[in-house]
């Protein structure tokens, strides 16, 4: 009996690899086999860097609150440390969000653990 080849199905899967691939340049976007190596690659630096954003983020909003916490006369890891000692509990996030768009419900947040 001869044998039968799902042509189909190994179509589809090339045709999705160079489907992701489009617009990468010269043989990255043609040829399968550096098509598929390229994309995996993309696929690990994505996974990893969702990570690192997090990260990231998070440097940039403690660096925010220290620039707020200086106008008052406060460095940051005061300011978090009073914060902890009279229980406000507000994220990183919330008090760079203040500290950068609402000025004086930061200096009310301040004030409250001064």
């Amino acid at each position: 009996m001869p044998r039968s080849v799902n042509n189909v199905a190994s179509r589809a899967r090339r045709k999705k690899v160079l489907k992701r691939t489009k617009g990468y340049w010269g043989a990255r976007k043609n040829v399968l086999t550096i098509a598929k190596n390229v994309w995996e690659k993309g696929q690990t630096y994505a996974y990893r860097d969702r990570k690192t954003k997090k990260r990231n983020m998070r440097a940039v909003w403690i660096q925010r609150i220290n620039a707020g916490a200086r106008e008052h006369g406060l460095s940051y890891s005061q300011l978090i440390g009073k914060m902890a000692e009279k229980n406000v509990s507000l994220s990183r996030k919330v008090l760079a969000d203040l500290a950068m768009n609402h000025p004086d419900a930061f200096k009310a947040v301040v004030n409250s653990v001064k």
